[in-house]
């Protein structure tokens, strides 16, 4: 799908009226009645206008996210982490002067507490690994919906991963075809890791998040953190998305169908 289509199709019931606010300049709306959610601050960053403003209004919109700058091209965003302290960074990856991959790569390297999510027209596997590479906490393509894309918004400041399913898909093919078949228990894993811990890896690679974890293994979140923060030491893991392209790489999560 075409940026422009985004804008036309996904978003054009979202947008204000000519006399709205700049993207970034208006508050988001606020949590609603009997909620304690922190505001999710962001910075939107694409290099086409009507897409970056479409966006930067539809998140302004959500409760409890405020845009609080914009980004035309990789170098803006770099800045915008500094300027604004962002929680969460809406990266495009074609723009001029700095490619979102760049960009993503300097941010997480300079401000690690910033998390990137990707939001792109690619979903080639060579696009996705060099994203996640550089540190993208999250991935999504331009057919993603207004709620998705606020969704994933929220779950990446929470310190979570996200990927679209079709990005997932093309991850899952990308790994089939690595050469052997591997085993649920992974080829090549850290070698001191536990069962339980690759079954942890397992489902972090399937999109579960800690609480879907526990629910899964019938045990209590703070055990699942431990279990998380054991298995990102032994496995030199940076964090949960690092942990997801792992989980592919090795074979741990299976090839739909």
């Amino acid at each position: 799908m075409s940026d422009e289509r985004l804008s036309d199709e996904r978003l054009s019931d979202e947008r204000l009226s000519d006399e709205r606010q700049e993207p970034g300049q208006g508050q988001g709306q606020g949590p609603g009645p009997g909620e304690q959610q922190p505001t999710v601050r962001v910075v939107v960053a694409d290099d086409q206008t009507a897409v970056r403003e479409a966006l930067a209004t539809v998140l302004d919109l959500q409760p409890g996210v405020e845009v609080v700058a914009t980004a035309k091209d990789g170098g803006e965003a770099v800045l915008a982490a500094e300027a604004y302290a962002p929680d969460v960074i809406l990266m495009d990856l074609n723009m001029p002067r700095m490619d979102g991959v760049e960009a993503t790569r300097l941010v997480t390297e300079r401000f690690p507490q910033v998390a990137v999510v990707v939001l792109t027209t690619f979903a080639d596997e060579e696009y996705i690994l060099a994203a996640l590479g550089a540190g993208a906490r999250g991935y999504l393509t331009k057919e993603s919906g207004r709620q998705d894309i606020t969704r994933a918004v929220r779950v990446a400041a929470a310190g979570q991963s996200v990927l679209d399913p079709a990005v997932r898909d093309r991850l899952v093919a990308a790994a089939a075809r690595g050469g052997a078949p591997v085993e649920r228990t992974g080829t090549g894993l850290a070698p001191d890791l536990t069962p339980r811990e690759i079954e942890v890896l397992t489902l972090i690679g399937e999109g579960l998040t800690n609480r879907g974890i526990a629910e899964r293994l019938v045990v209590s979140e703070a055990t699942v953190k431990t279990h998380i923060n054991n298995l990102f030491s032994k496995a030199h893991l940076r964090d949960r998305a690092h942990a997801v392209k792992y989980a592919f790489i090795h074979g741990l999560v299976k090839t739909p169908g």
